[in-house]
């Protein structure tokens, strides 16, 4: 999938990266809250152990899910891969600032660039999935994930869902969600041109279960909702 990374990292240049942290936690309300649910069901997927090592997948940008995790679980260690490098220096600072960067191997790349005899006890994908276009690549990612991951270990996919045009309430409402925050008409209306455009994400629920399913995990049980946006745990079979 290297020209659908390309295409996907190049959308996160340093402009992008600067102004991320703001617009992401606006684009989602509930953002901190969709992270810190996702450390608490990777941690009652896994049991409490007191070390896993964690595969972050498009760490980039706030590095919230591992922040999240981190404050959560002091033993667990991580690997955060982005193919950004704006994205993944925001990641870094981030992370130092919040004094976990030691427990971080931070790495410039895709998932298929990883050491094949790597293994990992849990995994995150989070605002990665509906940036990938095409189901081809979609799935060409979530089996690269798949292989490096240890039987059974637990996974979280968060992102948007539905073909943003077939859910015109909804899109509407994400409009109406910048304009609370203070966004002009002229900035909403750009905005949402953005987003029908910019993104190539799971037409429904039961697309992100095929998905899934196809690349070798279960059935995904969802724990996060906020319009587009869902967020589901799911395990290698």
């Amino acid at each position: 999938m290297k020209s659908s990374s390309t295409h996907t990292s190049s959308k996160f240049d340093a402009s992008r990266a600067n102004e991320y942290a703001r617009q992401s936690r606006i684009a989602l309300a509930g953002y901190d809250a969709c992270h810190e649910l996702a450390a608490c069901m990777l941690a009652a997927s896994l049991g409490n152990v007191p070390t896993a090592n964690v595969l972050v997948v498009g760490a980039g940008g706030t590095a919230q899910e591992i922040i999240a995790m981190a404050a959560l679980e002091p033993g667990w260690r991580f690997t955060a891969v982005d193919p950004s490098e704006p994205m993944l220096e925001a990641a870094a600072q981030q992370l130092k600032a919040s004094g976990l960067l030691a427990r971080v191997d931070m790495q410039l790349g895709h998932v298929h660039d990883l050491p094949a005899d790597r293994r990992y006890d849990a995994a995150t994908l989070i605002g990665v999935l509906h940036h990938v276009p095409g189901d081809e690549a979609k799935g060409a990612l979530l089996q690269s994930i798949q292989v490096l991951l240890k039987s059974g270990a637990p996974l979280v996919v968060a992102g948007n869902q539905y073909a943003y045009a077939s859910q015109p309430l909804l899109l509407d409402a994400w409009g109406q969600r910048w304009r609370q925050q203070g966004a002009s008409a002229d900035e909403v209306k750009a905005r949402l041109g953005k987003i029908l455009q910019g993104a190539d994400p799971p037409h429904s629920e039961a697309a992100v279960q095929q998905l899934l399913h196809e690349a070798g995990f279960g059935d995904a049980t969802r724990f996060f909702s906020s319009l587009f946006w869902g967020a589901w745990l799911t395990c290698k079979v």
